[in-house]
């Protein structure tokens, strides 16, 4: 299930941020899409309400969103992010390289392997990410 822009404007405040404008723009955007948008795609959603916001403005907020779990950030590759609600618990991604589908994912737990890793090599493990890139069962079938 995933997060509304109700819900995700209530957790911001509950976290002491205020709810302006420009965040609500970005939070709309985010939430109206079933598609997981780049920062760029979002900045011109956001523009045709609010013209003078700067593309700063909304990487800030997605940092927001995203350090505090409200929406979900795909890495899949190159310097480029995309975002979208996601599951609020934690979970993982199928990446179509072909399509760009992406299907979330949870209920793999990796603990056993943070903590074998932290134990040989002495690293603080404080979260992780995992996507699988691969082809979607649409795009094998039209090879």
């Amino acid at each position: 299930m995933r997060l509304t822009e109700r819900k995700i404007a209530a957790a911001l405040r509950r976290h002491g941020y205020k709810l302006t404008p420009q965040r609500r723009s970005v939070i709309r955007a985010i939430a109206s899409s079933q598609d997981h948008l780049t920062p760029a795609a979002i900045y011109l959603k956001v523009r045709q309400d609010h013209p003078s916001i700067g593309l700063v403005t909304i990487y800030r907020t997605l940092d927001i969103l995203v350090r505090l779990e409200l929406i979900c950030e795909l890495h899949a590759g190159g310097s480029c992010h995309s975002y979208t609600t996601g599951a609020p618990e934690h979970h993982h991604h199928l990446i179509c390289s072909n399509c760009g589908e992406v299907i979330d994912f949870s209920g793999y737990y990796l603990t056993e392997l943070e903590q074998r890793l932290s134990r040989e090599t002495g690293f603080k493990i404080e979260g992780h990410l995992l996507e699988f890139i691969g082809r979607c069962q649409n795009c094998q079938q039209n090879d």
